[in-house]
């Protein structure tokens, strides 16, 4: 079980989208390509996703603040995220998003938890 914590949420409005990902294909992007997804409750500027039943291996999270409950991952006329962001290992894009590989982590199984900080690249919506 790999649960995810969510921190850093500047209101309690909407929900968070957790993406597991087991391959850079489709990492943080396209959440359609995540081997698993949840969506957790905010409360308090906080939030919680678990995934249950992983097998061993490498693998990445992405996490987005779903601000007005779309579904989907807003951004302005560039492309940057109006929502906040985050990634495992706290991996952050240089011009672009985060890589798989700086989100990387090893789960060997078991219970394991992993804290990941929303940053807000743009003006609240």
């Amino acid at each position: 079980m790999i649960r995810v914590d969510v921190a850093g949420l500047h209101s309690d409005t909407g929900t968070v989208n957790c993406a597991l990902f087991g391959s850079a294909d489709g990492f943080p992007l396209e959440a359609s390509k995540a081997l698993r997804q949840d969506l957790a409750k905010i409360e308090n500027g906080k939030a919680s996703c678990t995934f249950r039943n992983v097998t061993a291996g490498d693998y990445a999270v992405a996490v987005f603040h779903d601000e007005n409950s779309s579904g989907k991952l807003d951004r302005n006329f560039l492309g940057i995220p109006k929502e906040g962001v985050g990634a495992s290992n706290g991996a952050v894009g240089r011009f672009g998003p985060p890589k798989f590989d700086d989100a990387r982590f090893n789960y060997s199984g078991g219970p394991t938890v992993l804290t990941i900080n929303i940053h807000y690249l743009t003006a609240p919506l």
